[in-house]
């Protein structure tokens, strides 16, 4: 394995710094899960109402056992990497630290979702461009394993149904925030193309019916308090179930953003893909609150 690549992680409120980093370094990964070709040396913490200073404590701790230097100074967290993960919950932040980052020229991996809302997905789009930058954003859960062979038994759906968790966001939308895995999940099967959205909400969370312009069309549920991820793809002919095993999901997104950073290029569009993700959870949102069926915008 040639040297492995530097990573300057930005933002310490979200759990995935330290899994991360753990598959990148840490001597004690389970093997199946160790990811090889990259090194976190440096993340910037700061604070966010995600996150109390108590954990951000602790997951410093934990990030400076294995060899990661934790500083609140940005120029010092990206003076000496080589590609730059955004790791930041907060998805009102994502449009700001991409600007500050996109100057590098370093590639970088922006943590889903890709922003706050469809508005500034679009700006961080307008600063890819003009910069001439590499970014990739995607959820894990895309990357699943059982997804991908799902998929890979009927190639063109029909009818996709998801479901998983539906996190509270303690500020911002929920379902942009959190809603975003398995949405992604649909968006990955089905693609784009989606023309509306309807959200029906309950006690136990909502569930969303995604209707398409060919008149496929997809169902995503969400339920608070669940951590399972799953569904099933059919056409006329077949139907092919799958559920996630949640064990494996940052080993493989890992592998993609290790790929990524030595010049392989993006699993999916930033634009086609990821900012029709920001599409459809903005929708849902609007339905979420209108309680009536919302039209998808146009990218």
């Amino acid at each position: 394995m040639a040297n492995p690549v530097k990573v300057a992680m930005i933002g310490l409120d979200t759990s995935h710094c330290v899994e991360f980093a753990r598959r990148m370094q840490d001597p004690e990964c389970p093997y199946t899960q160790v990811v090889d070709g990259l090194e976190t040396v440096t993340c910037l913490r700061f604070k966010t109402p995600f996150v109390t200073d108590e954990v951000l404590n602790e997951r410093q701790a934990v990030l400076q056992k294995l060899g990661v230097r934790v500083t609140t100074s940005f120029e010092e967290a990206v003076a000496d990497c080589e590609a730059i993960m955004i790791e930041i919950n907060d998805p009102t932040l994502h449009l700001e630290y991409v600007e500050k980052c996109i100057t590098l020229g370093r590639p970088i991996f922006l943590d889903k979702p890709l922003a706050d809302t469809i508005e500034n997905g679009r700006g961080i789009i307008r600063l890819v461009k003009e910069h001439h930058c590499k970014v990739f954003s995607a959820s894990s859960l895309r990357f699943a394993p059982a997804l991908r062979k799902a998929h890979a038994t009927i190639p063109q759906p029909e009818v996709c149904h998801v479901f998983g968790a539906f996190g509270r966001a303690p500020v911002g939308s929920s379902i942009v925030w959190y809603g975003v895995h398995a949405f992604e999940m649909l968006q990955a099967t089905l693609g784009s193309g989606a023309t509306s959205v309807e959200v029906r909400k309950d006690r136990l969370g909502l569930s969303a019916h995604v209707d398409y312009a060919d008149g496929r069309r997809g169902t995503v549920e969400l339920t608070a308090g669940a951590s399972s991820y799953g569904g099933y793809i059919m056409n006329k002919l077949q139907s092919c179930p799958f559920v996630v095993d949640g064990q494996t999901l940052y080993t493989y997104l890992l592998r993609e953003v290790e790929k990524y950073f030595r010049g392989t290029p993006a699993p999916l569009s930033l634009y086609y893909d990821t900012l029709a993700i920001m599409a459809l959870l903005e929708t849902a949102e609007k339905s979420f609150s209108s309680g009536k069926a919302e039209p998808v915008p146009t990218l």
